[in-house]
């Protein structure tokens, strides 16, 4: 088995001990790399910088002092250039990969059945959070019981598995078809090439699936990621009873379904809003696919100005949801997001009636739980209200938390009173 090791410098293990996946290159202090001379095996150290050992390559990490911590695998094109995904050693890992794979996809599709229902729709494998490095994995049912898989290869650690990993999810789930949707910048920055498309027979690529007796449109083709949102899908359900009989205003909505939920709770008039054109139209169209139209409007606007305007009216409402695209995807740009957060949460809670439900969101990872209730804190000081948190809700059990990986903790949802 042709394999390297690579060696960490000095206290650059805390964090993969406590659980963290990845090695960055400025992490790496050498490597161990096999070579041969007149047949005869010799381990040679080499830096990074000077060494070819090609990319894809499973690489055993190893302390300063020589500590084993890990199997990974090798990628000098990305600054993670060593994403680990097993504590055993590389001839352990590798002695059957196959069935390795099918264990892992086999445990993370049976965890997925203590929460969801066959016909349910989910997140079968959320990458490094599932042992599953680059991966990820959603499993749509169709509204006529069709089971579809949409895969993103978003790594050179999963991409070099990428037959084994197919191969067991097809003999696991057993799929009407498998759509790829590995069209991602990341890919570049892993020296992969993007790509899309049905692997194997071509099905069509505009679905409908049911979430919460709710029937919802799901664009494979050009849907954002890989189509739809399924990580608030409790949080949606978790709305309907503060909805009944009230006014509600639905942001940042993509498809419709936290407005859905109110309509299906009973509202009396739900606004739905997106920016998006393409949005807009697939709104209109789950509006009319659950005959929604008399409580129910998609309108298409930027969202930031629209709240200004309903102020600068005296529009109230009686729930508000917020759930933004991630306003920051960098450590540098917190502060900008901070405002951005802010600002939208502090004119919601002023659109408010008194007592009115404010359900407000973040899918930043690096937006973290503590500086997002600090932001809540300060949009309610500086909207002279009070406000009360009645639920931190986060992602779904089909989007699991790491240990030591910050990253899989990546969506906050407060629902709050607002008087």
């Amino acid at each position: 088995m042709n394999y390297a090791k690579v060696f960490l410098n000095s206290k650059e293990e805390k964090e993969i001990n406590q659980g963290f996946p990845w090695v960055f290159d400025n992490e790496i202090s050498h490597l161990k790399v096999k070579t041969f001379d007149k047949e005869k095996e010799e381990w040679v150290n080499q830096t990074l910088k000077e060494t070819k050992l090609a990319a894809g390559t499973p690489v055993e990490v190893y302390t300063k002092a020589g500590g084993f911590l890990g199997t990974g695998i090798f990628n000098k094109n990305s600054k993670i250039t060593v994403r680990i995904f097993d504590n055993e050693k590389v001839d352990v890992v590798y002695q059957d990969i196959e069935g390795f794979w099918e264990k892992r996809i086999s445990d993370a599709w049976n965890i997925r059945q203590l929460y969801y229902k066959n016909e349910d729709s989910f997140r079968l494998i959320f990458a490094e959070a599932d042992l599953v490095p680059g991966f990820i994995c959603e499993k749509y049912c169709t509204a006529e019981g069709k089971v579809i898989l949409v895969v993103q290869f978003l790594a050179m650690a999963c991409e070099v598995f990428r037959n084994e990993i197919l191969s067991a999810l097809t003999k696991i789930v057993q799929p009407w078809g498998i759509y790829e949707r590995s069209d991602a910048d990341v890919r570049n920055k892993e020296g992969l090439e993007q790509k899309s498309g049905w692997i194997g027979n071509s099905r069509e690529t505009v679905i409908t699936i049911v979430e919460n007796d709710i029937k919802l449109i799901v664009d494979l083709e050009n849907g954002q990621k890989t189509g739809y949102f399924l990580d608030q899908k409790f949080n949606r359900d978790a709305i309907k009873k503060f909805c009944h009989g009230k006014k509600v205003l639905d942001t940042f909505t993509h498809t419709g379904a936290f407005g859905l939920n109110a309509f299906k709770a009973g509202a009396k008039d739900v606004t739905s809003v997106d920016i998006s054109e393409d949005a807009v139209e697939t709104v209109n169209k789950n509006i009319a696919l659950n005959n929604a139209g008399s409580v129910m409007k998609a309108v298409c606007a930027d969202v930031f100005d629209l709240l200004k305007q309903y102020e600068e009216s005296q529009e109230k409402f009686d729930v508000i949801i917020l759930d933004p695209p991630a306003f920051t995807k960098s450590a540098k740009m917190i502060t900008k997001a901070y405002g951005g957060y802010k600002e939208i949460n502090l004119r919601a809670m002023r659109l408010l009636n008194k007592g009115g439900i404010l359900v407000t969101c973040s899918c930043s990872h690096f937006f973290d739980p503590n500086t997002f209730y600090d932001m809540i804190m300060h949009a309610a000081m500086d909207s002279h209200k009070k406000v009360q948190i009645l639920e931190k809700r986060y992602a779904g059990p089909d989007h699991p938390v790491l240990c030591g990986y910050p990253k899989s903790e990546y969506l906050k949802c407060v629902i709050a009173r607002v008087f």
